[in-house]
């Protein structure tokens, strides 16, 4: 979607001064903004060519591989059963059609007749043995959680589930790599491009099985490698690469300063506000926590974050499907409805702590924003910003009254790590029985988001604020009609819908009961199956517990050596890059 005018007016003026940072809108195809423009330099003709870079110690495993920088090649390389869009619908790709059982609890897909770079076909045990790797993954982490058992046979994959899933699909665009690569530094992929053997350009592949172009097609795709964010911008701005991503909400972002194309590329990251229902808090008052989302003005902290991220009134990206747009409208921004709350409480001209991480700077300036902006309402927020570790520690041992964080959530926008009992991110007494039910319902049929989104607002326990965005520049003239995906900046749209790939379940249909074999339980009930744990998702690093990018430890002063990209699947809360 484009930006608007008035964006484009202050993200000019931004790069003229200081450089640009990626917000969060969705990532659509028109481009989205520009830089100063800079005299063109020397250099064969840029149309003709085009160039990446490449940082090689990270690898493109993409199970694996967290360096942001990587990425784009990633997503030429290799291609999963589904690709998501930017408003978070499943397209297929690799999968030709797929069923589902009555009780959704059981999927199969049945593969596309695609091949790998070295002309061998995809197999049903490549996709199985990549779904494994991807699980607990740091890029994919618990995604597939509910995932309890994947079964090759034949050209089809069957996936068993312990709860019922309304659209696995959308969880399903995982890299799909030879089965004997899981663990390579740069597996086979079934991609429109291969990388050379000595990890300096990437090749067109004349043998590629699809029948749709690719984002972009040129016969060699130099490869640039680097090691750190300035050396990335220095080759962009030079002539030597032609499009880079960058996270303008990381500590290693830097500025660009040249003519460019700017597109949006969603990553599912919500920036957004936990409260602590214990002690002493003001927000163990329910009242106060339910009128929290009226005291945060999401347009200041729209500015902090340079315009790259969507104002979000419901835990799910507004670009969703899931996304109610009248019921958000009910919890915007009214500073005197948080003002009255508190006074209702009595608890007006009171003190809280508002914990954030340190490690990532411009959330420290979101933190101290959003207490501004409580504090003109009578809250006096004081905010206490750690550095990764002790910002863990304090989370989990609860010392805070409310903390800002950032997790990547799964594209299906699955909330059960903040209310499960012993989940990954239930701080400050989070978890809730009712509320992780209503989890359940909504993974069960989407019909039931909006049941869960009012719930989980009326108890205020977790206030969504902003869903962020990677910026993705590109040499002037060198691309067109870029449509970035979710996490995918060569997305490449084949006119393919899900409903094309949906067919009816072939064979018994297995939610019928077998004839009993084994006696039932005392209480004369069949044995419940016992539900497994979740698995925690790391983040690059271990960051907050809602995912985050996290870089290496820099000297005081220095700036971070890379953009990381923030773990999935462990849903924690993402301190740092």
């Amino acid at each position: 979607m484009p930006r608007s005018i008035r964006f484009l007016a202050i993200a000019l003026c931004l790069c003229l001064l200081a450089g640009c940072t990626p917000g969060p809108e969705t990532p659509e195809t028109a481009p989205t903004g520009q830089g100063e423009t800079a005299t063109e330099p020397p250099g064969e003709d840029r149309a003709k060519s085009f160039g990446l870079t490449y940082q090689p110690e990270a690898g493109c495993n993409p199970y694996t591989c967290t360096r942001l920088a990587n990425r784009p090649l990633i997503s030429l390389m290799y291609q999963g059963l589904f690709s998501v869009t930017s408003q978070y619908r499943a397209e297929p790709v690799l999968c030709k059609r797929y069923s589902c059982t009555s009780d959704r609890k059981t999927y199969r897909f049945q593969l596309a007749e695609a091949t790998f770079s070295d002309g061998s076909p995809l197999t049903a045990q490549d996709v199985a043995a990549s779904l494994e790797a991807a699980k607990g993954s740091p890029v994919y982490g618990d995604r597939l959680r509910h995932v309890t058992k994947i079964t090759p046979e034949g050209d089809q994959v069957t996936l068993t589930l312990d709860t019922p899933y309304d659209n696995l699909p959308v969880l399903l665009d995982i890299p799909i790599v030879r089965s004997g690569d899981v663990e390579a530094k740069e597996p086979l992929g079934t991609g429109p491009y291969a990388m050379d053997a000595g990890g300096t350009a990437l090749n067109r592949r004349r043998d590629w099985w699809s029948e749709y172009p690719p984002a972009v097609e040129f016969d060699t795709i130099a490869l640039s490698q680097t090691s750190t964010p300035s050396e990335i911008r220095d080759q962009f701005e030079f002539g030597q690469t032609d499009l880079v991503c960058g996270d303008p909400g990381s500590a290693a972002y830097v500025e660009y300063r040249c003519d460019y194309e700017l597109w949006d590329c969603a990553t599912g990251i919500l920036l957004y506000l936990g409260c602590n229902r214990g002690g002493s808090s003001p927000f163990a008052n329910g009242t106060v926590r339910a009128a929290l989302t009226h005291g945060v003005d999401r347009a200041a902290l729209m500015e902090v974050y340079r315009g790259f991220a969507q104002e979000a009134y419901l835990p799910a990206s507004p670009e969703a499907d899931c996304y109610d747009s009248a019921l958000a409208a009910s919890y915007g921004y009214d500073p005197a409805a948080f003002s009255g709350a508190l006074g209702e409480a009595g608890l007006q001209n009171t003190t809280a702590t508002l914990l954030v991480c340190s490690d990532q700077p411009v959330r420290v300036t979101a933190a101290q924003t959003v207490a501004d902006g409580l504090t003109a309402c009578g809250l006096e927020v004081t905010v206490n910003a750690l550095e990764g570790e002790k910002y863990q520690e304090a989370l989990q041992a609860g010392n805070f009254d409310f903390y800002l964080g950032e997790v990547r959530l799964s594209p299906n926008f699955d909330l059960s790590p903040f209310f499960q009992e012993n989940g990954t991110l239930p701080y400050g007494g989070m978890s809730d029985p009712e509320l992780y039910a209503l989890c359940l319902k909504a993974l069960e049929s989407s019909g039931n988001y909006p049941a869960l989104h009012e719930a989980v607002m009326e108890s205020g326990q977790l206030c969504p604020l902003l869903f962020r965005t990677y910026a993705v520049f590109a040499t002037r003239g060198t691309v067109s009609g870029l449509l970035p995906g979710l996490d995918s900046v060569f997305h490449t749209s084949n006119s393919r819908q899900l409903a094309d790939a949906r067919s009816e379940w072939e064979g018994p249909d297995l939610t019928t009961p077998p004839e009993e074999t084994e006696a039932p339980t005392e209480e004369g009930q069949p044995e419940e199956r016992e539900t497994p744990t979740e698995e925690e998702w790391p983040e690059e690093p271990p960051e907050e517990t809602p995912t985050e990018e996290e870089l290496p430890e820099e000297p005081p002063g220095e700036t971070p050596a890379e953009e990381d990209l923030p773990e999935e699947p462990t849903e924690e809360d993402t301190p740092g890059e």
